[in-house]
C-alpha cells in the first residue's frame, strides 16, 4: 500500500487555511523534504517538517493549530483526525536533532518561497539542509541530499558545505558517527577522496 504523499499545492492549501486563524506574522522555514518539494526539486513529501526559529511566533503557530483541531502526535509531530500528514514543527535553531549553528532567519540562511498572508514561508538554505538531513542519514535523506546537489550544480560549493558540516558535527555527541555519514555522501557524489581532510 502506497504511503499518502503531500504536494506543494496540496501544502499551499493547508497552510492557507492556518493564515485565516493566525494572529500575527509567522515566518516557517521549510527543512527536509518538505523544502525539497517548495522549491520543486522533489515531487512531494511525506511528512511535512518546519523549523520556526522565532520563539514567540512558534508558541502562536501552535495555538493557531490547536485551535485548528491539531493534537501532539509523536515527537515535535502535530496532526489532525482525518488528515493522514504529519507536521513536525521545530523551535529555534534546532531541526531534528541537529544543532544549527546559526538562526534560520539570518541573512543568507533561509531561501524566500512564498508569503500566505501573514505567513512568510523559505527553505533552510542548501548547506544546513544537507547538513540536517545527512546527520539523520537514512537512505532516503542521501538520495534528497544527491537530488538538491544535483539540482543546484555547480552553484553548490561542496568544500563549503564539508566545512559547515565538520564545524556542526564538532557540538553533536555523535561526532564520529555523522562524520562517517559525510564520507559515504561524498563517496555517493563521487568524490569520496574529497572526505577527508
Amino acid at each position: 500500500m502506497n504511503e499518502p504523499r503531500l504536494t506543494k499545492q496540496g501544502l499551499w492549501d493547508i497552510l492557507e487555511g492556518w493564515e485565516e486563524y493566525t494572529p500575527s506574522r509567522i515566518r516557517l522555514v521549510a527543512c527536509g523534504g518538505t523544502a525539497l518539494t517548495l522549491q520543486d526539486i522533489k515531487e512531494s513529501t511525506r511528512d511535512v517538517d518546519f523549523v520556526v526559529p522565532d520563539i514567540d511566533e512558534y508558541d502562536a503557530l501552535i495555538r493557531t493549530i490547536k485551535r485548528l483541531g491539531y493534537r501532539k502526535d509523536r515527537g515535535e509531530g502535530w496532526s489532525i483526525e482525518g488528515d493522514p500528514f504529519i507536521f513536525d514543527l521545530f523551535k529555534g535553531q534546532r531541526v531534528f536533532t541537529t544543532g544549527l549553528l546559526d538562526s534560520p532567519l539570518d541573512a543568507g540562511r533561509h531561501i524566500p518561497i512564498r508569503e500566505i498572508g501573514k505567513l512568510h514561508i523559505s527553505a533552510l538554505n542548501d548547506l544546513d539542509l544537507v547538513i540536517s538531513k545527512m546527520f539523520r542519514g537514512d537512505e532516503i535523506d542521501v538520495q534528497d541530499c544527491l537530488a538538491l546537489i544535483k539540482a543546484r550544480g555547480g552553484a553548490f560549493d561542496v568544500e563549503a558545505m564539508k566545512a559547515r558540516y565538520k564545524e556542526t558535527a564538532s557540538h553533536d555527541v555523535g561526532e564520529q558517527r555523522i562524520l562517517g555519514q559525510l564520507k559515504y555522501l561524498l563517496s555517493e557524489l563521487g568524490g569520496g577522496s574529497h572526505a577527508e581532510g
